[in-house]
């Protein structure tokens, strides 16, 4: 990665960790199980900046609430391992998406922003789901019952509904798109001024 896109990564990085702990400590739900909307990050890179930049910044991203639902919450050692790796499947997920549905190089892209995000978020599920079931009992010795994950998915499902409209707003956003495009020149740029562009072309 050149500089700007390390610069991004890290900027995406620590954003995401605000929001995590915004959502943190005014979204507590029960001991353990607080919101979390640090993916925003994660998924913002993926979606502009490609599958490697997101994987990137989902790590970075997951930094905090690694260490909060890790060593200070339950999850230990594993936890700061973990809720990075999971981020990270989605912001890879969300570059590999983008790029094979031409976002942002398609008019009207940002209807697919929330689809897409949805779908972007599937291989986290599945790693939250055997890192619960599977992981936890393995290296932790820590059963937890089928009860907490489905609570635990369908709370990160309910959170990464509220992202996707946040993201597909984004998408159509031409200042955000503009900003966005200082750190990639070729980026997936707004999809509604793109469309424009094409028009006055035309």
């Amino acid at each position: 990665m050149d500089a700007k896109k390390v610069s991004f990564a890290l900027m995406m990085g620590a954003l995401g960790n605000v929001f995590f702990a915004i959502s943190y400590y005014t979204g507590q739900i029960a001991p353990g199980i607080a919101l979390d909307f640090s993916l925003i990050a994660a998924l913002i890179a993926g979606f502009y900046g490609g599958s490697t930049l997101g994987f990137v910044t989902g790590l970075l991203a997951g930094a905090l609430p690694g260490i909060m639902f890790g060593p200070l919450g339950t999850g230990s050692w594993l936890g700061l391992i973990g809720l990075p790796i999971g981020k990270a499947l989605t912001g890879l997920t969300a570059g590999l998406i983008a790029e094979s549905l031409s976002l942002g190089r398609k008019p009207r892209s940002s209807l697919l922003g929330i689809p897409a995000t949805l779908l972007a978020y599937v291989p986290e599920a599945i790693f939250t789901y055997a890192y619960f079931s599977y992981l936890m009992p393995l290296f932790l010795a820590q059963e937890i019952g089928t009860a907490v994950i489905i609570t635990i998915l369908i709370k990160a499902t309910g959170e990464v509904i509220i992202m996707s409209v946040i993201i597909a707003a984004l998408m159509g956003n031409k200042g955000f798109n503009d900003f966005v495009r200082t750190f990639f020149p070729k980026a997936r740029s707004a999809p509604e001024a793109t469309a424009t562009e094409h028009l006055k072309r035309g």
